[in-house]
């Protein structure tokens, strides 16, 4: 079975969707692995690593597109790009597939198995395989790094004979895998630390962390199964507006990491919570849609205060990001490898195949998004 890697196209793009370690690992297996020239330079990883590592390097993108049994990849591919796979392979990327309904139609009927990174069950035997939260484990540590270089002030609190300087306040909304790292990284480095979930239940792992736990009354609230926080209401996300706006005006940064798996993040700071902090202060918008004022990709100065929302956040370390990630891919394809045949076993009575295989055979077989109105 041939494994495919194509280099990322995403603009701006350094990760890599498998790393030489691991292409080793993919070869001692019995697969045949075929990667394009230039797949690993941003993330510092030489074309010489890869073969030296067993892969065979090609200049020619669509003989590897168009040739392997597996391809795996980081971003979605263009949906003219669909076309030119393999009938019948099986392609291993995010996908979005609650928004991206002309892609999934696109595999659907190239006769594409295709697997979304994002659909992967939040199990314990899955914690291996799982992109969303190795990645957001980065990018809760980059962006708070962001953070304190845009910061006027240090974080710690620091006695000197000229003074005493008081620790910096730090304000994370949203205690997931991204928000507890930036609490832990602003903890590392002295910041007073207040943190938000809708989920009572991360109380205690936000304390865990040094940091103290704002309680705010939303009455009853709770998390998907798979451990997503679930959406407000109207009402209670105005009381959370309301219960967060006094610590948002105390706060030097402010990160901001709400997301709803599949929906468009809801906006969780006002103009006026932003006109109400200190001027320098700091905003760093994770969901790119939690702060209103935010602008996608760019930074932005509004009346002082610096607003955060450059995205795709795990890039600004590439090659732990791509370590990462290459490890998660190997882990899905290692599951499913099957060692006599050589071959990925398509189990769709598994419990994670089930969860996150998108389209196979010419249909749409995961039955959360055949379900969605389209």
């Amino acid at each position: 079975m041939l494994i495919g890697v194509p280099r990322e196209q995403y603009p701006g793009e350094r990760r890599t969707a498998m790393i030489p370690a691991n292409v080793t690992k993919l070869t001692r297996a019995g697969a045949d692995v075929l990667v394009e020239s230039g797949l690993g330079l941003g993330a510092g990883f030489s074309d010489q690593e890869y073969q030296e590592a067993g892969a065979r390097v090609t200049q020619d993108r669509n003989e590897v597109l168009g040739s392997a049994d597996i391809i795996a990849r980081i971003h979605k591919p263009e949906i003219d790009e669909v076309s030119t796979l393999k009938r019948g392979a099986i392609h291993i990327s995010y996908l979005d597939p609650f928004n991206e309904h002309a892609l999934i139609d696109a595999f659907k009927d190239a006769g594409i198995t295709a697997i979304s990174m994002e659909m992967i069950p939040r199990t314990t035997r899955s914690q291996k395989m799982d992109a969303l939260s190795s990645q957001a484990n980065l990018a809760g540590y980059v962006m708070t790094l962001m953070a304190t270089q845009k910061l006027p002030r240090i974080l710690p609190m620091m006695m000197t004979p000229a003074g005493t300087l008081k620790p910096a306040n730090v304000f994370i909304i949203g205690a997931g895998v991204a928000g507890l790292q930036a609490i832990a990284t602003a903890r590392r480095l002295g910041a007073k630390v207040v943190a938000f979930d809708t989920r009572s239940v991360v109380a205690e792992q936000v304390q865990s962390l040094g940091a103290k736990f704002l309680d705010i009354d939303l009455g009853e609230t709770g998390q998907t199964k798979d451990g997503y926080a679930v959406q407000l209401t109207p009402e209670q996300l105005e009381l959370q507006k309301q219960g967060q706006a006094k610590q948002i005006a105390e706060s030097d940064i402010l990160i901001t990491t709400a997301q709803l798996f599949g929906r468009k993040p809801p906006l969780l700071v006002t103009k006026d919570m932003v006109a109400g902090m200190k001027p320098g202060s700091v905003i760093v918008d994770m969901a790119q849609g939690n702060v209103e004022g935010t602008v996608p990709g760019e930074t932005v100065d509004v009346n002082g205060v610096t607003i955060i929302g450059d995205g795709n956040w795990s890039n600004f370390v590439p090659r732990d990001a791509s370590q990462m990630y290459s490890a998660n891919i190997f882990n899905l394809i290692d599951e499913f490898w099957q060692t006599e045949e050589k071959a990925f076993n398509l189990d769709f009575e598994d419990d994670i195949l089930q969860g996150c295989v998108i389209t196979h055979g010419g249909d749409i077989v995961n039955e959360t998004i055949k379900n969605l109105a389209r």
